[in-house]
């Protein structure tokens, strides 16, 4: 479409120049005609006023002729005469291409006139011979014949010959000269109508171009601001010329691709702050759980370096107090011997635990399954503690007509007593304790309940860990729970505790259900 514009502004422009150039063309043509046309005029009066200062200088030799003789002056006569004969040839000749080149309207009676005055000429001649050969013997101011052809052929119709032709070239001059005046007038009008159309319509039309080159670069240029300040969305117009729509459509293109780069980009850079993010979240729990691990670890040795003192200082104690005494009664040293066996067994019972609890949390505990009854192993437990605390009302409950599974009996039966211990030592003398089993999907409930002082949240939070105690008057070391969670969970299952205070507390145990076929 603009290539369009183009080829019409330059046809109109073609056009209008090839309208001026005509124009000077004619122009030129036309003057240069008038002006060859006012040459001729120009060498038509020079010749006429040639020919007429030659036949007055003829008529004077011929008058000295007669005044002198007839063989006076016979050669410049004749040389005369040649150069009249040859400027009437001319102006003959001369008359003849005006005619042709004015017409006959403008140069009516100018060759005829030349005959005329040729003839005039060639009379007088004539007359002038005629009355030398008469030979006449009266004096020349006497002679009628020759007054008449000096005064009346000569003075007048001679002149006035000469003075017609002058004039009539002097018309055609002036008539000449007008048309140039007015060829020339016509022209400075024309190139003055010419400027006052071409100039506006220039303007106009280089306005008009201008402004419809310049209205698409001026949208790509806008487009382009926008897209470099991050408008992804823009899309260039695509009702622009032709020319630019291969442009347009490239540049819709590239920004639909830079678009999905950046939409790319995006996307990978949320992915990357995700990944990061999440990385530094675990990071942070990795090192927090370091630094708990490492707490941990800190408190541990310090728990288990105050475990171990008070078996160890009571030992050393009751070693020391027996050997400072010089003499000592068998008695004594027996009561010394059990008391140091009591506390090395302590010793031992602490170092198995803490030897479990670290093969666990290695994943290295290692468990004998068998097939068992999980309620028929409840209620033994059940009845043998009920045995040895007989003011205790222990219940077990059971609606499994079938509870089979397989377990490690004696790890299994380790747990179910340290919370049935914890259960019993935490509650009133005379308050119930009671278990309760059950089965949900695959996995088999056992709830441990009873109706002590009940657990707070915050302790709730820490009753799993090594060494805590609820109770710091009793008695224990805080490691039973710790033991009973690690031998559940070695067993693929987990342990819960829902109490609150004054109310009591429930242990609940699940174990995965594993059927014997």
């Amino acid at each position: 479409m603009y290539k369009k514009k183009l080829y019409l502004f330059g046809l109109v422009a073609t056009f209008m120049l090839l309208i001026a150039l005509a124009s000077s063309a004619i122009t030129a043509h036309l003057t240069r005609e008038n002006l060859a046309q006012s040459q001729i005029a120009q060498s038509l009066l020079t010749e006429h006023q040639q020919l007429s200062s030659i036949s007055y200088r003829l008529f004077k030799q011929l008058t000295d002729e007669l005044i002198f003789g007839k063989n006076a002056n016979q050669a410049m006569v004749r040389n005369k005469q040649e150069l009249i004969q040859q400027s009437v040839e001319r102006i003959r000749a001369l008359e003849i291409e005006q005619r042709l080149a004015l017409g006959e309207k403008i140069t009516q009676g100018s060759v005829e006139d030349t005959d005329e005055l040729e003839a005039l000429i060639l009379d007088i001649i004539t007359e002038f011979r005629t009355i030398v050969e008469a030979n006449n013997d009266t004096p020349l101011n006497q002679q009628a014949r020759l007054q008449e052809l000096l005064e009346v052929t000569i003075d007048n119709r001679f002149r006035e010959a000469i003075n017609s032709a002058v004039i009539r070239q002097s018309r055609v001059v002036s008539a000449t000269n007008a048309s140039i005046e007015t060829l020339n007038t016509a022209i400075v009008w024309f190139t003055i109508g010419l400027g006052v159309i071409a100039g506006p319509f220039i303007i106009l039309g280089c306005y008009w171009l201008f402004s419809a080159l310049y209205q698409p670069l001026t949208v790509i240029q806008s487009g382009t601001r926008s897209i470099a300040s991050g408008n992804y969305a823009y899309r260039f117009p695509e009702n622009l010329d032709k020319e630019f729509s291969e442009l347009v459509k490239a540049l819709n293109d590239m920004v639909i691709q830079l678009s999905e780069h950046e939409a790319q980009a995006a996307a990978y850079r949320k992915e990357l702050e995700f990944e990061v993010e999440s990385r530094t979240r675990e990071l942070t729990e990795a090192n927090k759980q370091l630094t708990n691990i490492d707490n941990k670890r800190r408190q541990f040795i310090a728990d288990v370096s105050h475990e171990l003192r008070t078996p160890l200082t009571i030992i050393r104690g009751e070693a020391q107090v027996t050997l400072r005494q010089s003499s000592v009664d068998e008695d004594l040293y027996r009561e010394t011997l059990s008391a140091i066996l009591e506390q090395s067994v302590n010793l031992s019972r602490l170092v198995d635990d803490l030897l479990l609890l670290v093969r666990a949390e290695m994943s290295q505990l290692k468990l004998e399954r068998e097939s068992c009854d999980i309620a028929q192993v409840i209620l033994q437990l059940v009845q043998a503690w009920q045995r040895t605390h007989a003011d205790r009302n222990i219940t077990f409950v059971s609606n499994e007509s079938n509870s089979s599974a397989l377990l490690d009996v004696q790890r299994f039966e380790q747990a179910i007593t340290i919370i049935l211990d914890n259960a019993l030592k935490y509650s009133e003398s005379g308050t119930p304790v009671e278990l309760v089993l059950s089965r949900t999907d695959s996995r088999y409930s056992i709830s441990v309940k009873d109706n002590g002082c009940g657990i707070s949240l915050a302790e709730q939070e820490h009753i799993f860990e090594r060494f805590v105690r609820l109770n710091r008057n009793g008695s224990g070391v805080g490691l039973g729970l710790p033991i009973a969670k690690a031998i559940i969970e070695a067993h693929g299952g987990d342990i819960t505790v829902l109490s609150s205070p004054g109310k009591g507390a429930t242990f609940t145990i699940r174990i995965p259900q594993v059927l014997v076929k």
